[in-house]
């Protein structure tokens, strides 16, 4: 190997480390997911995150509301379950992607939200209707974390 191929290579090597870090410490953060334990839609969320590469355990709980209100995430960013990932919270079917950037990134935000039960997301049934809107949970106004 030439000198110069072996700089660039470990150039390379220097720049995508940091990266994969970071993906695989996302992948590799356990993830909580408390559902009502009526609904079945979220069983299908955890399984399309665990294919994604996700460490997801699920229970149920019988007053997700409550938990909703001592953690603070306001009603309109209420989804069909909950999820707890270190210090974030996830709220709804959120798509991998967004739980990715979210734990390789760490904002200082409270977490995540796809609020509702959007047609086509991930764990739920029917075609895709629009882009899903990703929204941060936090103490302010709400704004969008990603669009997929």
């Amino acid at each position: 190997m030439k000198r110069r191929d072996l700089i660039t290579s470990a150039a390379l090597a220097l720049v995508l480390l940091p990266t994969l870090s970071l993906q695989s410490r996302a992948a590799n953060t356990p993830l909580r997911l408390l559902k009502d334990p009526n609904c079945g839609c979220c069983e299908g969320h955890a399984a399309y995150l665990k294919e994604h590469g996700f460490n997801v355990s699920v229970e149920e709980s019988g007053d997700l509301a409550a938990l909703r209100a001592e953690h603070g995430i306001p009603e309109s960013l209420t989804g069909c379950h909950m999820i707890f990932a270190d210090d974030y919270i996830i709220e709804g079917h959120v798509p991998a992607a967004a739980i990715k950037k979210l734990l390789a990134e760490r904002p200082a935000v409270k977490g995540i939200s796809l609020p509702g039960m959007p047609a086509g997301s991930p764990g739920m049934g029917g075609e895709k209707e629009a882009p899903f809107i990703v929204y941060v949970i936090s103490g302010g106004e709400q704004r969008v974390f990603m669009t997929e």
